[in-house]
């Protein structure tokens, strides 16, 4: 049977092999990014319009829409409902993308670590993928710029806000830094923001495309980390250079995000229920963080170090012996525990070992301490048998 030539680079996701792994109920998983089931809130349909049954705009909802340029608007972001695209999850919006930019061999620049499957998506469609080391407040701006000078990527592609593995947080010169090299160098910027919203310290900082001049940009974020993963509803919004090219290639892949979604995001966003939800949200997950951290300590110290994450959904750590953490899955399930190797979330991971991201939020506190204990014997015995 004869397959496209993508097909040769469609790789298996092994978050997905993980998280499969991970459903038998024994097991202590802090694999993946899944939001706690106690924090999904509950969600009334009952004054859904039919009319939300039938065919809908491949823009979305343009009451949907007006509220998300409101909201990035109050972010500081330049930007008209006309701009927003409403995707079936943030993670269409690299599909897209893709699509637009990316042909066999067209350059991409991304953070060293990054989030896995924007990595996949790009290298599907055949890009060559480039690195910028990242430090703890954002990317080196030295190598920064020295890739822009030796390269000419179609986009750079960044999660700024604590990013997905690392959970760095750029700061606001970081944040100038970057925006003055891409207007400098031409290279249009796709910013992914799913988890701005879950910041348990103070201190924030606006969108990097808030800072642009001169370059187009692609921003996105998504509903799934605050309100329910399970409605598939994301936005992206583009510089109009960008948005009718995005808007097309929506159109031929799905004609619209499933309205039922939209209509119940629409019911939540910008709310005073959903401001409660927030701050709930954070609440729960600032208790579960500080749980992981001092487990971490107990357990971890002798073995990794990492950085307390000011937000989001994961601590990153990096082992003292580094060792390839894939060589680990194995053993660890055997234990009932499930973890996100860091490799993958290289370029390279041949060359990149010794890296583990744990998501803090999924866990419940009375297994917390089980869990970390047996994964740090499995990390023990490992390092003792180099």
């Amino acid at each position: 049977m004869a397959f496209s030539e993508r097909i040769a680079r469609l790789k298996s996701s092994l978050i997905r092999e993980i998280l499969a792994a991970a459903q038998r109920p024994e097991v202590m998983s802090f694999a993946g990014g899944l939001p706690a089931e106690p924090m999904l809130p509950k969600v009334d349909w009952s004054d859904m319009p039919a009319s939300m049954g039938q065919y809908g705009m491949s823009e979305g909802e343009p009451a949907l829409r007006e509220l998300i340029a409101a909201e990035a608007r109050s972010l500081g972001v330049n930007c008209e409902a006309s701009q927003v695209l409403i995707v079936s999850g943030s993670q269409q919006t690299l599909d897209l993308a893709s699509k637009l930019f990316i042909d066999p061999g067209t350059e991409v620049l991304l953070e060293a670590p990054t989030y896995l499957a924007a990595l996949q998506a790009f290298q599907l469609f055949g890009a060559d993928c480039i690195a910028v080391p990242q430090e703890n407040d954002g990317p080196q701006i030295d190598a920064l710029r020295q890739r822009l000078q030796q390269h000419k990527p179609a986009f750079a592609y960044l999660i700024p806000t604590f990013q997905n593995p690392s959970a760095v947080r750029y700061s606001e010169a970081k944040r100038d830094a970057v925006a003055a090299l891409l207007d400098e160098f031409g290279v249009t910027l796709i910013e992914d923001e799913p988890y701005r919203e879950l910041v348990f310290d103070a201190g924030s900082a606006t969108p990097i495309v808030s800072r642009l001049r001169k370059a187009s940009w692609i921003y996105t974020g998504t509903v799934s980390k605050t309100l329910l993963p399970g409605l598939r509803v994301g936005y992206l919004i583009a510089t109009p250079d960008l948005f009718p090219h995005l808007l097309r290639l929506k159109q031929s892949a799905d004609l619209h995000t499933n309205r039922i979604g939209q209509w119940q995001a629409l019911q939540w966003l910008g709310s005073e229920r959903m401001n409660a939800h927030l701050a709930q949200l954070r609440d729960f997950y600032r208790v579960r963080r500080d749980a992981m951290q001092d487990v971490l300590q107990e357990h971890f110290s002798d073995l990794a170090d990492w950085q307390v994450p000011q937000g989001g959904l994961f601590f990153w750590l990096a082992l003292k012996k580094p060792l390839d953490t894939r060589t680990l899955l194995d053993e660890a399930l055997a234990q009932n525990v499930a973890f996100m190797p860091g490799e993958p979330f290289f370029i390279d991971p041949d060359n990149n070992p010794g890296y583990l991201r744990l998501n803090f939020s999924h866990v419940s506190p009375d297994k917390l301490n089980e869990g970390i204990k047996r994964l740090a014997q499995v990390v023990r015995q490992a390092v003792e048998g180099l």
